[in-house]
């Protein structure tokens, strides 16, 4: 290559890197997009102040069936678990004893009831002969006093009827309640005892029917307040049962157990449809009051700090501000704020852990303000008063 090829390729290569130069040196810095982020605004509305506990069903009226008479089971008219109504007949046990002991009693009222009527004739007879003097008024006393003697004895023999009478209506045993029949312990052809250990089955009424839980004892004096501006709705559901079923608080217990420092509560359902069982466990759900002007965020909005729950506040310039918050109580994914936040805000419902105060943030792809989910017919996390 000749002296002014090379010098003409040289000045080509310095014209190719000052071009290049110059356009590095005229493109402008990128600018920050900002962390992104989901955000929610905060509502104003009505929230109501839930409190949610674990109950245990209980059958409104359980009674065990038991003999009151000594004999052998005949016969059993009612199956396992079969309804059964005030006043059916469940199981007969042998009358006979009791029917022999019933016509001796009433053999010996025949023969008492002959002695006093022959001891009230003879009354009749000796009075007006003792009025005259003719027989001495110690012989026309043991008249009298025979006479009352009978009168007493036919007393006796009655009761002793009307107990022999009662043995035996107790041979024919009625349900004394109506209710779901459990299984049946004793078969007919078996030995009974009269009030043995042993009872025959239970009887469970299903409706209503009462569901137990207890509160912590802080909770007492709201309840009762509650309690006294209305009835309170108790909603209770679980495992295995198929929607949410109404009931009202009936009892509050009169002392908090120290051991526990809770308070029992019962709760009275109609169970019409006999979704509750009694011995099953069930969440209870209940309704203290409502707070209409309540400051609702997305409860995935607060965060706890080592100085209390915080949130980001997504202000105008697009930039995120930390706030400390007072939360009172979470119902249903949504918190309720008493301190910290204004109606209309935006906060951050995801995305805080890249967040401090002061970072840029931007909307996601899929991210837009939105309300707090209104529904607030699931279970509550209410704050420790």
């Amino acid at each position: 290559m000749s002296r002014s090829q090379r010098h003409f390729c040289c000045c080509l290569a310095l014209c190719a890197f000052a071009a290049l130069a110059a356009c590095s040196h005229s493109r402008a810095p990128a600018a920050d997009p900002g962390v992104p982020v989901s955000v929610a605004k905060v509502e104003q509305k009505s929230l109501p102040e839930l409190i949610g506990a674990v109950g245990t069903v209980e059958a409104i009226n359980s009674v065990a069936i038991k003999s009151l008479v000594d004999g052998q089971l005949l016969e059993s008219h009612v199956k396992d678990g079969e309804d059964v109504k005030k006043g059916q007949l469940l199981f007969k046990i042998d009358p006979r004893p009791a029917q022999a002991v019933l016509a001796q009693v009433e053999a010996a009222l025949a023969k008492d009831e002959a002695a006093r009527d022959l001891a009230h004739a003879q009354v009749q007879r000796y009075a007006p002969v003792a009025a005259k003097g003719f027989i001495s008024a110690d012989q026309m006393q043991q008249y009298q006093t025979t006479f009352e003697a009978a009168v007493a004895s036919v007393k006796v023999d009655n009761a002793n009827v009307q107990a022999a009478k009662l043995t035996l209506g107790y041979t024919d045993i009625y349900a004394p309640i109506d209710g779901r029949a459990g299984r049946i312990l004793v078969q007919p052809g078996n030995l009974v005892k009269a009030n043995d250990t042993q009872a025959l089955l239970t009887l469970n009424q299903l409706t209503p029917i009462f569901v137990n839980y207890a509160v912590p004892g802080q909770y007492v004096d709201r309840v009762r307040t509650a309690q006294h501006n209305g009835a309170l709705s108790s909603v209770a559901n679980g495992e295995g049962i198929k929607g949410n079923i109404q009931g009202e608080l009936s009892f509050v217990d009169n002392a908090v157990d120290p051991a526990t420092n809770t308070v029992k509560l019962r709760a009275t359902f109609a169970n019409t449809d006999e979704r509750l069982w009694p011995g099953e466990f069930v969440n209870i759900t209940m309704t203290l009051g409502n707070d209409s002007d309540a400051l609702v965020v997305p409860d995935v909005a607060v965060k706890a700090g080592p100085n209390g729950s915080y949130v980001f506040v997504v202000k105008a310039d697009g930039n995120a501000e930390q706030r400390s918050v007072d939360v009172a109580r979470t119902v249903n994914g949504e918190a309720m704020v008493t301190k910290g936040l204004s109606a209309g805000e935006t906060v951050v419902t995801d995305g805080q852990s890249r967040l401090v105060d002061g970072t840029k943030v931007r909307l996601g792809d899929d991210a837009q303000a939105k309300p707090a989910d209104n529904n607030v017919a699931k279970a509550s996390t209410p704050k420790q008063p």
